[in-house]
């Protein structure tokens, strides 16, 4: 009997293990799909900025571009211009995304704008 209860407990154990890590996988790509909305961004919206705009009217419409990606975005870019603060985004159209906008902004106006590729 004792050694039928053992592996019951360890069945159990193995079955709560196992919803956790499936539990853990949804959450994790729920992250990832959740990060991938706040950094894409259609080229028609870039194309509707121009240098000089307001920075409160660009960011209106744009996702906020907050996300764990961000630092491989910057990665490659061209350098940022002297005390900016730029946000980076990835094109909704660019299936591999690899197209990257950078939007930077200085003194409540909008300072750059630049597309590349991300290397």
């Amino acid at each position: 009997m004792a050694q039928r209860k053992g592996c019951l407990i360890g069945c159990g154990v193995a079955l709560v293990l196992g919803i956790a890590a499936v539990g853990a996988l949804v959450f994790g790509v729920g992250k990832v799909v959740d990060a991938a909305g706040e950094t894409m961004l259609e080229p028609g919206v870039y194309r509707s900025v121009n240098v000089g705009d307001p920075e409160d009217a660009v960011r209106a419409k744009m996702p906020s571009g907050e996300s764990f990606i961000k630092g491989a975005l910057k990665s490659g870019g061209p350098a940022e211009p002297e005390g900016s603060v730029c946000s980076w985004y990835v094109s909704a159209e660019d299936s591999g995304g690899d197209t990257v906008y950078r939007f930077c902004f200085k003194d409540g106006k909008l300072a750059e704008k630049v597309e590349y590729r991300m290397k």
